[in-house]
């Protein structure tokens, strides 16, 4: 005989079959008020049921995570338009022979951008060698926001040693696809900013920002005004690239001008090596180092 739970399963079961059908038939769905209400993609996508969808986002990267194990990320932010040091280096010895002054000095500078990919990559690998020593509940995990540049390159060096990293990837106009070194249950895609950031911080032991744009500078001072105001754990905040930051934003100025105060310029640590990321992220948590010196 069937349990109420087998039944409620088989409710569940036909009713995603019978959605799944219409899409390999490639019949438009139209709006059917006999549809359970949790299998009607129109209902759910009404204006009314944000609210559930803010609660989907909310659970499902949660829900995940929590199964595999992640407690603990240290959240790498920075520019997706960074390359890889091999196509920087391929786009200088094309632009050498176009003779083209514009594309020589854009590829120059995508020589020095790809330091920082090739850096964040070190970081990553360093995080990910600490971690496989500590028992499981206290491993740190990479985490990124998903995408190329530096988000590839941090996933990138903690796959490179074995470990799990996650993506949480956003749904932009101009499709951004996950990076190939996320973990494939560990690559989630967000439509809310509000939600994927929420995310980003949930299990953050750190924040490590390398240089980047509006999309790096968002999440940057966000973070910060969260444990400004209190509304966050103290975390370690690593700006990466101290000639990038400090040019980027007077702090100094901030202080003196008085709108935020001396202690804040504490809430953030300027560092220019991947050794001394991780450094700056021990000495917070006085984690020991690779030799077990405190």
């Amino acid at each position: 005989m069937k349990t109420p739970h087998d039944l409620n399963e088989r409710t569940l079961a036909d009713a995603w079959a019978d959605l799944k059908a219409h899409a390999d038939a490639g019949l438009p769905l139209q709006a059917d008020a006999f549809r359970l209400a949790f299998a009607d993609p129109e209902f759910l996508l009404r204006r009314e049921t944000r609210g559930i969808r803010f609660q989907l986002e909310m659970l499902k990267p949660d829900l995940d995570q929590q199964a595999q194990g992640i407690e603990n990320t240290i959240v790498v932010f920075g520019s997706a338009r960074f390359p890889t040091p091999e196509q920087a280096q391929a786009q200088l010895e094309q632009a050498h022979v176009s003779g083209d002054a514009q594309a020589l000095a854009r590829a120059e500078r995508d020589v020095r951008n790809a330091g920082h990919y090739e850096q964040a990559r070190l970081f990553g690998r360093l995080v990910a060698e600490h971690s496989s020593k500590l028992p499981e509940k206290e491993r740190l995990f990479i985490c990124t926001g998903g995408g190329p540049g530096i988000m590839e390159a941090a996933n990138r060096g903690a796959h490179e040693m074995g470990a799990p990293t996650v993506g949480l990837n956003i749904a932009l106009p101009f499709e951004q696809s996950p990076n190939p070194y996320i973990t494939p249950s560990l690559s989630f895609k967000f439509h809310y900013f509000a939600l994927r950031k929420m995310h980003f911080m949930m299990r953050a032991k750190a924040l490590v920002a390398f240089p980047g744009g509006f999309g790096t500078l968002d999440e940057l001072f966000e973070i910060l005004t969260l444990v400004q105001t209190g509304k966050s754990e103290p975390v370690p905040v690593v700006l990466y690239g101290s000639r990038f930051w400090r040019r980027l934003v007077n702090f100094d100025m901030l202080v003196e001008e008085g709108v935020i105060s001396p202690k804040d310029v504490a809430l953030f640590t300027f560092v220019d090596t991947p050794e001394a990321a991780w450094e700056s992220i021990q000495s917070f948590y006085r984690l020991e180092n690779a030799a077990g010196r405190p």
